[in-house]
């Protein structure tokens, strides 16, 4: 049976990093660097995503806009538009819409709710042990 998103969040944890939608752009980058990592969902209650703020997104703005962005709202840049998955996803299956739309990160959300994160590397580390669990399997079956 393919590996869900559940399985991934069962052993990374449901922790995902939020922002103001009023918050500086230099509020993110610091976030982003404290945390090191590449990207904080933006909400006004830490469930519901108003948007998501990506280094990708931080690189385009500080290409148009120079140094001011700094003190630019995170609102005046994220992306609105937000890809998200349910738990009960396939890894494969969100893998396939990371790669078609480019994104990195995946917000995971139940009843409209945010409950979690993965990333690309969060996909793929889960679908290499999915792999070798069926590699595994086969051996077994193979040598009996």
């Amino acid at each position: 049976m393919p590996m869900n998103v559940q399985a991934i969040l069962a052993t990374k944890g449901v922790v995902v990093e939020t922002i103001n939608r009023e918050s500086t752009i230099a509020a993110a980058i610091d976030l982003l660097s404290q945390k090191r990592i590449g990207v904080l969902v933006v909400c006004e209650d830490a469930k519901t995503i108003l948007g998501i703020i990506s280094e990708r997104d931080i690189v385009t703005g500080l290409a148009k806009h120079g140094a001011s962005l700094l003190d630019m709202s995170v609102a005046a840049i994220m992306t609105q538009t937000v890809r998200t998955c349910a738990p009960s996803d396939s890894v494969t299956d969100v893998m396939a819409m990371m790669t078609n739309r480019r994104i990195r990160h995946v917000p995971v959300t139940e009843n409209n709710q945010l409950c979690g994160m993965v990333s690309i590397g969060d996909a793929v580390k889960h679908r290499l042990k999915e792999l070798e669990t069926e590699t595994g399997f086969l051996r077994d079956y193979i040598s009996h």
